[in-house]
């Protein structure tokens, strides 16, 4: 069988978010706004048709609505190829009437589905992760083992180890122990590569390295089955390592780019990397594309901007503004005289009218965008918020919680205006 043919891909929707909050108030993870154009959930539905794996399920239960729009409006596959991207969402059953409780049950009451589909191995991915992987390496990978599970792993030196699942491997890769975000320096050391492991790394670093899990699994379907036959509700802290002596387990080192993009802070960061002259991850890298809605939008335009490092999304329109290190979403608007620096502005869903902009102007509420003559920094503008004229919105010196009677929000040191968050002139912050 093709790969296409003998892989089903699942991805974990994630449950409410919070981490991100507030960037999840109104949308789940999956379909949190990425590099100017993209959503988070492009990243693995591109890795998988990139991979060769074009039936793909997306399990989620909070806030589907605007990740239904993108999906709805963005994959459409060939009716000859057999290939979908089909959301399945927290459904009451006879058997069950409460949500999701985590990444394994959300698998286990979606097998149902899965078995109307030929397929020998299920993919398992998540939907907050920035990374590209070719999936036909893991899967080849999986089948030469003869494993029942094979896990995605990482390396990274024992400096940086902290707060990552670790798992320990043999030397052929088949994986002995667990241990979950350990802090024991005798745990950690433990841990560490075996030479004939670090001999297969291509970083030529000398400090030691311990692998961490990506939370990406290769599943025979028979092991899944027989993984998901009880109550447990979390892959990585319940059932995997439950497999342990029971079922043949094994890593697949994985060595390019990966960030976790589970909280405000590694969103916020990951973006502005994009910016940089030679970002960590490549968009432009044409062998393997990353897909997302085509919006037809116009070409975007800079007038008399002084730039210094940016991604400006399509369809977007800054004026003699001076920008520094930021990206800017889809139909993004910024009026002259604003100084922009370390700023994710992620634009707007839709161009005001002109009959907009005249009652915006009557009733005193800025229009779209950013106004004239704003400074900002180090913060987050969520789509469709209305930045009035002459504003300061800076994180500089702020701890974490609201400000500007509760429209500024502070998170892991990033600032944040909501969705749709009005901020009215002259506010400082």
């Amino acid at each position: 069988m093709t790969t296409q043919k003998r892989v089903l891909a699942v991805i974990m929707g994630g449950g409410r978010g919070t981490r991100l909050h507030p960037l999840t108030m109104e949308r789940c993870k999956p379909a949190v706004p990425l590099a100017g154009k993209y959503r988070l959930v492009d990243i693995p539905i591109s890795n998988c048709i990139n991979s060769e794996i074009n039936r793909i399920f997306l399990l989620t239960q909070f806030n589907t609505a605007s990740l239904h729009r993108h999906i709805q409006g963005t994959y459409h596959f060939d009716p000859f190829g057999g290939g979908f991207v089909d959301i399945l969402s927290a459904e009451q059953t006879e058997k069950s009437l409460d949500w999701y409780q985590g990444t394994a049950d959300a698998v286990r009451r979606n097998i149902i589905h899965f078995r109307k589909f030929d397929h020998d191995l299920v993919l398992i991915l998540s939907g907050d992760q920035l990374y590209k992987m070719d999936f036909r390496e893991i899967i080849n990978a999986h089948l030469a083992s003869g494993a029942d599970v094979t896990m995605a792993a990482i390396p990274f030196p024992v400096s940086k180890i902290e707060g990552l699942g670790l798992l320990k491997v043999s030397d052929d890769l088949s994986i002995t122990e667990f241990a979950e975000k350990p802090k024991d320096p005798a745990v950690i050391e433990s841990y560490t590569l075996s030479a004939k492991v670090e001999e297969k790394l291509k970083s030529n670093a000398k400090e030691k390295h311990c692998l961490a899990s990506m939370g990406i699994y290769v599943f025979n379907r028979t092991a899944l089955n027989d993984a998901l036959d009880n109550t447990m509700t979390d892959f990585g802290k319940e059932v995997i390592p439950s497999l342990l002596g029971r079922k043949k387990l094994y890593a697949h080192i994985f060595e390019g780019y990966w960030e976790d993009i589970g909280t405000v802070k590694a969103f916020f960061e990951a973006n502005l990397a994009l910016a940089q002259p030679l970002p960590p991850f490549n968009f432009f890298d044409p062998s393997a594309p990353i897909y997302t809605q085509d919006r037809y939008l116009p070409a975007s335009k800079l007038n008399k901007c002084a730039v210094d490092h940016a991604v400006v999304g399509d369809g977007s329109i800054l004026s003699n503004s001076t920008i520094k290190h930021s990206v800017f979403g889809i139909r993004s608007f910024v009026d002259e005289g604003c100084v922009l620096e370390d700023v994710v502005l992620m634009g707007s869903d839709y161009y005001e009218t002109e009959a907009q902009l005249q009652e915006n102007s009557r009733e005193g509420r800025p229009h779209l965008g950013v106004g004239k003559n704003c400074r900002i920094k180090g913060a987050i503008i969520d789509k469709n918020a209305r930045i009035g004229d002459d504003c300061q919105l800076s994180v500089d010196g702020k701890l974490d919680g609201r400000y500007a009677d509760g429209a500024v929000i502070v998170r892991d040191g990033v600032l944040i205006v909501p969705k749709g968050g009005i901020i009215p002139r002259g506010t400082v912050v």
